[in-house]
């Protein structure tokens, strides 16, 4: 899944220029955002840094009255730029091992995970890698995976994102997938990986696989089985869940998930961030959705479901109650 995410103090920030923006302008509201801004020294801070970047005075952009016209727009495509050069990122992953700069507020990015690793996908691509073992590895779209495959073993270290990968048989060596809760083991076998926020998720689409945490803890799963790897427990889920690599057909099969996992599942194919308002995370969501035309996918929603979609500029989805 994509991290394109936004911390809570940017997610709060986004919604104040949301109502800014749309509302009719009245004392109340002012009197709610002035109070908001008061609360906390870091709210004063993060909303004038983005004005700064918008290159205009806080003090008069803080008052509905002097806002200008289009500003949220601007604001919402310079959120997500690079604060740092190419050459000072690179600088960066060159001499520390790390990615230089970020996004505005601290909005996660993969693109220094990408850009070390071994195979990597970027938004909307799905990619398939013949491995040198003869294994055959498939990403879905934003993910980045490490291979360490020597004499003895075979290990890839997913970093990001989703894989399904079909292993070649080689008893001396067991393929193991290695996310941040734990490892799975195959011989010969096909199965799906996906590392969420703090989980990964787990499903056995032909013969058999064991999975292990660092604590030790293990589980034998069969075809068609599937479980979450929390750091400390292992959880099986019921029902077949093979339809969750349908991805590899460019479509996202849900059933009966909750509105904020349908969205995560689309964000590695939908420019920019994309906000969910807590109000409708849990909402139940069944059906159908093409990858490939994440725009369709939020209509479908909207038309479903009791939500709107507003899109304020082409880098920023807001979802919240109709």
């Amino acid at each position: 899944m994509s991290k394109q995410r936004l911390d809570p103090l940017s997610e709060q920030t986004i919604d104040w220029m949301v109502k800014l923006r749309a509302a009719t302008p009245d004392a109340a509201l002012q009197e709610r955002f002035n109070l908001w801004l008061a609360k906390d020294p870091a709210h004063a801070q993060a909303w004038e840094q983005l004005h700064r970047r918008l290159g205009g005075s806080f003090n008069t952009l803080r008052t509905l009255e002097q806002r200008l016209p289009g500003q949220a727009d601007e604001a919402r495509q310079l959120l997500l730029q690079p604060t740092a050069s190419r050459r000072d990122a690179l600088r960066a992953i060159t001499g520390l091992g790390l990615l230089g700069g970020g996004l505005w507020l601290g909005a996660s990015t993969t693109l220094g995970d990408s850009l070390l690793a071994d195979l990597s996908t970027g938004r909307g691509q799905r990619q398939d890698f013949n491995l040198a073992d003869g294994s055959r590895l498939s990403l879905n779209a934003s993910s980045a995976v490490d291979l360490h495959f020597t004499a003895r073993q075979r290990l890839v270290i997913l970093r990001h994102g989703e894989l399904v990968i079909k292993v070649a048989p080689d008893p001396e060596r067991p393929l193991r997938v290695r996310s941040a809760e734990g490892e799975i083991s195959a011989l010969g076998t096909r199965f799906l990986v996906a590392q969420q926020e703090q989980a990964t998720r787990l499903v056995v689409l032909q013969h058999s696989v064991q999975a292990r945490l660092f604590s030790g803890l293990t589980l034998d799963l069969q075809e068609g089985q599937a479980a979450m790897l929390y750091p400390r427990s292992i959880v099986p889920m019921s029902g077949d869940q093979r339809y969750r690599a349908d991805w590899l057909r460019a479509r996202l099969n849900v059933l009966d998930d909750p509105l904020e996992d349908v969205v995560a599942a689309l964000r590695p194919y939908t420019r920019g961030f994309v906000r969910v308002a807590p109000e409708v995370r849990g909402l139940r969501v069944q059906g159908v959705y093409p990858l490939d035309n994440p725009e369709r996918a939020f209509t479908a929603l909207a038309e479903t479901l009791p939500i709107r979609v507003d899109h304020y500029s082409p880098w920023l989805t807001v979802i919240r109650p109709a």
